[in-house]
């Protein structure tokens, strides 16, 4: 046993054979090693801590007591007991704590139901004139499980209600942005991930392009397509204008959406070859939306409309898209008269052309 209030204890670690320590009255505090005091103290089996003063029981102090079996502790002011304390004492059975009186610190929540859970550890929390374990703290002496009930437990109902209205807030937020801009956002998402593609993309001949036109069309109208648009752009120059046709181009086991946004974002134009058939299509009113909004953040020319047959007006409002297209950008028609097709594919032609080089670079 010893007993001192201000001598310096930190030799206490040579002792690697000890079995037994009893430290009474010795003031923890005031000790300039105590982190290190019970260090290499792997055989001590026994610890009693009878009236000092110490304000944090943690891991530092146990960090080598593998063997303790007893831990009584008489404290004699108020103290915190960190939750990782009794971690390396792997081999405790007893511990005994004689009137404890602990700060009023949420930090001590732990330790009332870790004492009632032990069932390898005999816990003993003896304080003969309190019913139950006390804390203290600026405004006195307060009953603890009280005092962690209501300070420090968390009121599920008022959680649970917090996170169910935060929930459904956002839910709405999200059904009322869906519903004003949604086909706007989906379209922005594959045009943002085309243009972070596109800046990793390598670099190629024909420059940040890779088709001229990009042409969407119904499979009704595949026909015309390969029959009359191919020769009329494609044997067409010098320049020839290279066309991107999803039923030629678009890559084999990709997926019809990745396919439609890489293959529109690497074209110059985009080409809609309306009809009929072409309003019916789920398909082409995404690479319309696509492009509208590609329209909308490039700034550039780069929509196109042809018209393979008359639509009548009311059939046409109810495609709002299209239809504020057609009141706002020049159109073509394809004429039915042979005379006058030559005349079409020169003003497409012109529309799609690629710019001159300029001569002074």
């Amino acid at each position: 046993m010893l007993y001192a209030e201000f001598v310096d204890m930190t030799d206490l670690n040579t002792l690697v054979q000890l079995r037994y320590l009893k430290l009474m009255r010795v003031d923890l505090i005031l000790q300039p090693g105590l982190a290190i005091m019970f260090r290499n103290l792997t055989k001590l089996e026994s610890l009693n801590l009878i009236s000092c003063r110490i304000l944090t029981l943690e891991e530092e102090l146990s960090r080598d007591l593998h063997s303790l079996v007893q831990l009584s502790i008489k404290v004699e002011e108020e103290f915190s007991m960190l939750e990782t304390f009794p971690e390396p004492l792997t081999s405790l059975s007893y511990l005994l704590f004689y009137r404890p009186r602990l700060h009023c610190s949420c930090d001590n929540t732990w330790l009332d139901n870790w004492a009632r859970g032990q069932g390898h550890i005999q816990v003993i929390i003896w304080h003969p004139n309190e019913a139950d374990l006390t804390c203290k703290d600026e405004t006195g002496i307060q009953n603890f499980a009280r005092y962690s009930e209501t300070i420090c437990s968390l009121d599920m109902g008022f959680v649970l209600f917090f996170c169910t209205s935060l929930g459904l807030l956002l839910f709405m937020l999200l059904t009322v942005l869906y519903q004003l801009a949604g086909d706007y956002l989906l379209a922005f998402c594959h045009i943002l991930r085309g243009w972070m593609e596109e800046a990793v993309r390598r670099p190629n001949p024909r420059g940040r392009h890779c088709y001229d036109v990009f042409v969407s069309y119904s499979g009704r109208d595949e026909r015309w397509v390969v029959e009359q648009l191919l020769p009329g752009l494609e044997q067409r120059g010098p320049p020839y204008l290279r066309l991107c046709l999803h039923s030629r181009d678009f890559q084999l086991g990709k997926d019809i959406v990745d396919n439609i946004t890489d293959s529109l974002y690497s074209s110059r134009h985009t080409l809609c070859v309306v009809s009929r058939h072409y309003l019916r299509s789920n398909w082409c009113s995404l690479e319309l939306r696509l492009a509208t909004l590609r329209l909308l953040v490039e700034h550039r020319d780069i929509l196109i409309l042809v018209f393979l047959e008359d639509i009548p007006p009311r059939q046409l409002c109810a495609h709002h898209r299209l239809a504020r297209l057609v009141k706002t950008r020049t159109y073509l028609d394809w004429p039915q008269e042979p005379a006058l097709q030559s005349a079409f594919w020169d003003r497409l032609w012109i529309k799609l052309a690629p710019p001159e080089p300029d001569p002074r670079l």
